[in-house]
């Protein structure tokens, strides 16, 4: 899986959002305010990675456990498919 060049993420007045262009920008009028971590998945997002790389990568950056990366990335990861956002 890999996110779409669609979005883009930036930091605006303090917040990190992820903004949607092109064809993207005609479906989903808003925009999606991520936290830190959803700013880190989404960077490893950028080249093709597997579920358990991503997991893998958030343990190895954050503590926490596993059970909790994989729930974390699964939540988020499903609200970028459901805007688009996510090419698996």
């Amino acid at each position: 899986m890999h996110a779409t060049k669609d979005y883009l993420m930036r930091s605006i007045a303090g917040e990190t959002i992820l903004i949607p262009s092109g064809a993207a920008a005609q479906k989903f009028n808003g925009l999606v305010t991520v936290n830190a971590l959803g700013a880190f998945i989404w960077d490893q997002l950028q080249e093709p990675i597997t579920l358990d790389a991503l997991v893998g990568r958030i343990t190895d950056e954050y503590e926490v456990d596993e059970a909790t990366a994989r729930s974390d990335a699964e939540e988020f990861l499903s609200e970028l498919r459901q805007i688009g956002a996510l090419e698996d």
